[in-house]
């Protein structure tokens, strides 16, 4: 007996760093180079160093201000203390938009596909939200809500408000660790690496030009 062929996807859900820019890790590379430092330090003090963790964390569930944030970090990555003042903008400021995504997303929301922002963030105030209108239905920004990815609970919130049913959503990302609790929860997943590539994969999902 044939399968029956899977069901068309209503919901899109996407992350916003890595997803609607380049690479963010490209990006603090970049900003270690401008700072002198070994390319790699940034990500690796917020991938293992303890300290840097909290201190990401903290920021992205809104338990730090951005002040406090960047003396820590300025601090563990041996910076003179002159140095705090605006580093989140430069850690940051070697991505650019990814044109393809807000493409897609624009087309898929016009097409009557439901689409939605699930973001851990770097300071409430760093999107741009006039763009938020004409790409998302729904938006859950972590440091907003007091939860980050990968926390099941950021994930059903995101489901109440995107008013579907898991398995009706796709969700994008570039981490493949915060993909987990998504499908856990039965969404369909992407990990997004390029542009084109999740442009792409979105088609075949929804079954439409999203370009």
């Amino acid at each position: 007996m044939a399968a029956e062929p899977a069901a068309v996807p209503r919901g899109l859900l996407l992350d916003w760093g890595g997803v609607f820019t380049t690479d963010v890790f490209a990006s603090f590379a970049h900003f270690c180079r401008n700072e002198g430092l070994d390319q790699t330090l940034v990500a690796d003090t917020f991938r293992h160093d303890p300290e840097g963790r909290r201190a990401l964390y903290g920021l992205e569930t809104g338990e730090l201000t951005e002040v406090e944030f960047e003396e820590r970090i300025a601090t563990l990555l041996g910076l003179r203390p002159d140095r705090a003042p605006g580093l989140i903008d430069r850690i940051f400021g070697g991505m650019k938009a990814e044109i393809a995504m807000f493409d897609a997303v624009r087309a898929a929301k016009r097409a009557g596909i439901r689409t939605g922002l699930l973001s851990n963030s770097w300071g409430v105030d760093r999107y741009d939200r006039s763009h938020f209108p004409e790409l998302f239905d729904a938006t859950v920004i972590s440091g907003e809500e007091g939860v980050r990815k990968p926390d099941r609970a950021i994930y059903e919130l995101a489901l109440e408000r995107m008013a579907l049913p898991a398995g009706e959503i796709v969700f994008v990302d570039d981490l493949a660790g915060n993909l987990k609790p998504a499908a856990e929860l039965g969404m369909q997943t992407i990990h997004h690496t390029s542009g084109g590539e999740t442009v792409t994969r979105l088609e075949k999902l929804f079954g439409r030009p999203l370009r």
